[in-house]
């Protein structure tokens, strides 16, 4: 297996979660991690966090030019409802989840580790309501190398957040 390693501005990404996760005021936990075992559930196997309580921010992009973006921060329990629920908030024709050039280069983070706390401006974020019913959620922090700990009302505080239903399936 190819070794997955942070890309360069990994480091900033983090820092910038970091501090947005400062200015939030909430409680939070940096949970440190071998970037080996960032995938949802290597994490929480190895880390022995349940995987209900573990969330995936999923990047969605449209296939009609100039493609337009959504991410999506679901229970990694469930499965996202790209084709109909994502789509029609998208008022677009097709799309697809992006794949991990395609959201390395629009977020500068890597699967694994990609975090709604970072993104660029302007992308909406449809977040799961199940997620809203939890003690405390596991999100990437940005780079394979952090998760963050932390209550599932952080989403009322990210700029573009919106909680919907729907979303899984």
């Amino acid at each position: 297996m190819a070794e997955k390693t942070s890309p360069p501005g990994s480091a900033l990404i983090e820092t910038n979660v970091i501090s947005f996760l400062e200015s939030a005021g909430l409680p939070y936990e940096i949970v440190e991690i071998d970037p080996e075992f960032a995938d949802t559930a290597l994490f929480c196997e190895k880390y022995g966090f349940p995987p209900q309580n573990a969330a995936n921010t999923i990047i969605v992009a449209s296939k009609k030019k100039p493609n337009t973006f959504t991410a999506s921060v679901i229970r990694a329990t469930r499965r996202l409802d790209v084709n109909h629920t994502v789509r029609q908030l998208m008022d677009t024709g097709r799309v697809s989840f992006a794949g991990a050039e395609e959201t390395a280069e629009l977020t500068g983070m890597m699967i694994g580790g990609v975090t709604a706390f970072a993104l660029p401006p302007g992308i909406p974020i449809f977040v799961d309501p199940g997620l809203m019913e939890l003690d405390y959620i596991i999100l990437g922090g940005g780079s394979r190398s952090i998760k963050i700990n932390i209550l599932p009302r952080i989403f009322d505080l990210v700029a573009n957040a919106r909680v919907v239903g729907g979303l899984t399936g």
